[in-house]
């Protein structure tokens, strides 16, 4: 009796969560509640901005804005090389994934804007 009620539960617990999921998943919601995750989404949602210094590592390693972008979207944040309580703008260094692990960012990140200070090619 108390296995088939267990069985119940979890199939109805199954069904539900397929549900949420595939809705949450129309809906384009987004979780970010790890600290990286929170840290790029408060830089991706502010105006971008790119430095002198930043440009011209762009152009000589040929990055484009769409490389930024998904550093900005998947990459890690190094805390301990940044300064995130840094007042009035804090630091970021952020390091990419995959392909891009050999880039990394120097992101300034203010009330209104986001400022690429310099793009670090390893």
């Amino acid at each position: 009796m108390l296995i088939k009620r267990i069985g119940y539960y979890l199939v109805g617990l199954s069904i539900g969560c397929i549900g949420v999921y595939f809705f949450w998943q129309k809906k384009k919601a987004t979780f970010d509640y790890g600290m990286d995750a929170r840290t790029l989404k408060s830089i991706r949602i502010k105006e971008r901005l790119f430095s002198d210094d930043a440009k011209n590592a762009m152009y000589k390693f040929d990055i484009d804005t769409l490389k930024i972008s998904t550093i900005l979207y998947n990459g890690d944040v190094d805390f301990g090389k940044g300064k995130p309580r840094q007042k009035p703008c804090a630091e970021y260094y952020i390091t990419g994934k995959k392909e891009l692990e050999n880039v990394s960012l120097l992101v300034k990140r203010c009330d209104s804007t986001a400022t690429i200070e310099k793009v670090i090619v390893e």
